[in-house]
């Protein structure tokens, strides 16, 4: 049974997932997206697609978005990394340390790659 609206608020509690992975994958992006809202969660995600969009960021705005994101991994209750081709960026390693450190769970698009998850505990 779905959640029920009484005085327009809803009795279920959704779970926040936040998307985590380069701004090249925004197909990944917006397909996981869609899946995860569709399965039932809250889903925060990048506001800008820099590199797929190709949009040229200055640093003070690469610090600022990478602060909005990593305030969103605060906010969910756990991260979703689209790692696609098993890429993982500076970036992304950084959010993920960022999740591992707040105890949040990290789940991988690609699940059949390790070499990641193992590399967690190193960079922390």
């Amino acid at each position: 049974m779905g959640p029920q609206s009484q005085g327009g608020l809803m009795k279920k509690k959704y779970k926040v997932i936040c998307l985590c992975g380069s701004t090249k994958f925004k197909k990944e992006f917006l397909e996981q997206q869609k899946r995860l809202t569709l399965a039932g969660n809250i889903v925060l995600s990048v506001g800008v697609f820099g590199h797929s969009d190709h949009i040229d960021l200055s640093a003070t705005e690469k610090t600022m978005l990478d602060d909005i994101h990593k305030q969103k991994i605060e906010m969910s209750d756990e991260i979703f990394v689209i790692n696609k081709g098993g890429y993982i960026g500076e970036s992304t390693q950084s959010e993920i340390n960022h999740a591992v450190i707040l105890k949040k769970p990290v789940i991988f698009m690609e699940e059949n790659y390790e070499g990641n998850r193992s590399n967690l505990s190193k960079s922390l």
